[in-house]
C-alpha cells in the first residue's frame, strides 16, 4: 500500500477530527477559521484517500460511521500528542515545558498536591498537568509523559524510581474506637472492615500476620477510591487499612486514630514511571529530581 494513503496530510486529519468532535462541518469550520465547504471538501478528500465512509450525511446533519468513530478515537490521541510535542519543542529552548502526569487520585490529592507549590517555586516555567489513573496502561496511547503508581516497580518499557515503601495503617474514628475498643488484633473481628476495590486482599494479609483466621473477618463495602474509604472511616462506618501517606492530615488533626499500632508492610511501593526516551528531558528530569528529594523529606508515617 502506498505510504501516502497511510499518512494523510495534517490539514485533512485536523478537519476530520474537528468535524467528528463537533458532529458539525459548520462548527469545525468556525474553530479552524475555514469555510464550511472547505471542511466538507477536506473530509471528502480524506474519505477518498482511505476509501471508506467516515460520516453519514443527511441534509445538514452528520453522524460518524462505525469506522469513522474508530478513526476518531485513534486520531484524537495522536493529534493531542503532536500538539503536546510541538508545545514542548517550542518551550524547550527556554527551559520550559509541560508534563502530563498520570497519578493515583488519592495520592495526587493527599500527598502530591500539598507539595507542588514547592516545585513551582523552584521551576516556575514547568507545568504539571495531573490526570487521575488507576492501574497500568499504555502511557503513549494515553498521551502521558510519566505516571505515579503503586506496585513492585515493574512496568514494561518504563524506567522506575521508588518514592516510598507502602505501609498500611489500621485506622478508625475516635467515636467508634470509644464505643468498641480495640486492645488486641483479635478485637478487629468485632468491626466492619472497609476495603478498596483494587486491593481486596489486604485485610487478609493483616489477619494472617497476626495468625487470625479468615473467618474472623467481617468485610464491609468496597470503595473504588481510597479517599472515599477514608471518609467512610471518619464517619464511623468501620475500620480501614490505608496507606500511611494518605492519612497524615487525619491522624494529625484527630479525625482518625490508629485502631491498633500494627502497620502492615506490603512489600510494594509508590514509584514514578517514565519512558526512557523522556527521562532526560529537562522538565521531566526536574520533576523526577524534585520528587526524589521530597521522598527524603517524607514524614515518619511513610
Amino acid at each position: 500500500m502506498h505510504p501516502r494513503r497511510l499518512t494523510p496530510s495534517m490539514s485533512l486529519l485536523v478537519a476530520f477530527e474537528a468535524a467528528a468532535r463537533h458532529l458539525s462541518f459548520t462548527r469545525a469550520a468556525n474553530e479552524l477559521s475555514l469555510t464550511q465547504s472547505a471542511i466538507s471538501r477536506q473530509v471528502a478528500a480524506l474519505e477518498a484517500l482511505l476509501e471508506v465512509t467516515l460520516f453519514h450525511r443527511e441534509g445538514r446533519q452528520i453522524a460518524l460511521t462505525e469506522v469513522g468513530a474508530m478513526y476518531q478515537r485513534e486520531l484524537s490521541g495522536a493529534l493531542q500528542r503532536v500538539r503536546s510535542a510541538s508545545l514542548q519543542a517550542m518551550a524547550y529552548r527556554n527551559g520550559r515545558g509541560s508534563l502530563h502526569l498520570a497519578a493515583l487520585p488519592t495520592f495526587a490529592s493527599k500527598w502530591l498536591m500539598p507539595r507542588l507549590k514547592d516545585f513551582y517555586q523552584r521551576h516556575p516555567d514547568v507545568l504539571i498537568h495531573i490526570h487521575s489513573r488507576i492501574g497500568q496502561f499504555d502511557l503513549e496511547l494515553a498521551g502521558m509523559d510519566a505516571a505515579i503508581s503503586v506496585g513492585d516497580g515493574y512496568w514494561r518499557g518504563l524506567a522506575s524510581y521508588q518514592l516510598m515503601d507502602e505501609q498500611l495503617l489500621p485506622v478508625i474514628s475516635p467515636a467508634l474506637a470509644a464505643g468498641k475498643p480495640i486492645n488486641t488484633p483479635a478485637d478487629l473481628a468485632r468491626h466492619l472492615l472497609l476495603v478498596v476495590t483494587g486491593r481486596p486482599l489486604v485485610w487478609r494479609q493483616w489477619f494472617h500476620r497476626h495468625e487470625l483466621p479468615d473467618a474472623a473477618m467481617r468485610l464491609g463495602p468496597q470503595f473504588e477510591l481510597t479517599s472515599h474509604l477514608v471518609q467512610a472511616v471518619a464517619a464511623g462506618l468501620g475500620v480501614g487499612l490505608v496507606p500511611s501517606c494518605l492519612v497524615e492530615d487525619e491522624l494529625r488533626d484527630g479525625s482518625l486514630k490508629l485502631a491498633i499500632d500494627s502497620p502492615l508492610q506490603t512489600g510494594l511501593g509508590y514509584y514514578l514511571f517514565v519512558p526512557p526516551s523522556k527521562a532526560n528531558l529537562p522538565h521531566v528530569s526536574a520533576f523526577k529530581s524534585w520528587l526524589l528529594e521530597m521522598r527524603s523529606h517524607a514524614s515518619s508515617h511513610i
